[in-house]
């Protein structure tokens, strides 16, 4: 695989993950701009409470498909080496963290982390979904949730994959995600944090 194609691959997957669902859907449907409204992030929690049900999951499966797509059309169709797809994983959820579309400013990739992980290693999702829905039902913290899964899917991914290539994008995808949640980290220890009420 030579170093162009691997580049042309890996910028195509950045820009394909720095698409903004959320603010694409809320303009088109007449919700003006998800970055002016609630706690102004673009991911699909945000969506759900300012704009409704509907564009909360519409966004939630954008933002995830947008992970999967580029990681399962390098593993599946390209072929990629290990280590390609892992690059591959890492540009497309970079591309929703810092998107150019919107001056690098993006959303925290929980969702499009699900998407990528979902490709990488589906029973780690499996196992981290449990934790978050049991987080999600006692607490009603997303963020709190989202935090805990982030924590435990490179443990799980090693585990179950056996793959340092693997481990090492799921241990900066989880970081990346943790230290986006830092403004919610630091509700939850002050008692601020907003509840999700579904």
């Amino acid at each position: 695989m030579s170093v162009p194609f691997l580049l042309i691959i890996l910028l195509a997957a950045y820009l394909i993950g720095a698409i903004p669902c959320g603010v694409l859907l809320t303009r088109f449907f007449g919700g003006g701009d998800i970055r002016n409204a609630g706690s102004g992030n673009i991911g699909a929690t945000n969506v759900y409470r300012v704009a409704g049900k509907k564009l909360g999951i519409l966004t939630l499966l954008g933002d995830l498909l947008k992970g999967a797509i580029p990681v399962a059309f390098a593993k599946f169709t390209l072929l990629l080496p290990e280590w390609g797809v892992a690059a591959v994983a890492v540009a497309a959820f970079l591309g929703h963290c810092y998107p150019v579309y919107l001056g690098f400013k993006g959303g925290k990739g929980v969702a499009t982390a699900l998407g990528i992980y979902l490709i990488l290693s589906p029973l780690a999702v499996l196992i981290a979904m449990v934790l978050f829905g049991g987080i999600l039902y006692k607490t009603r913290y997303v963020s709190l949730g989202s935090i805990a899964a982030a924590t435990l899917l490179p443990f799980l991914v090693i585990f179950i994959n056996r793959s340092h290539e693997l481990l090492a994008a799921s241990l900066l995808i989880s970081i990346l995600v943790i230290l986006r949640h830092s403004a919610n980290i630091r509700r939850l220890l002050d008692g601020t944090e907003s509840r999700f009420n579904a």
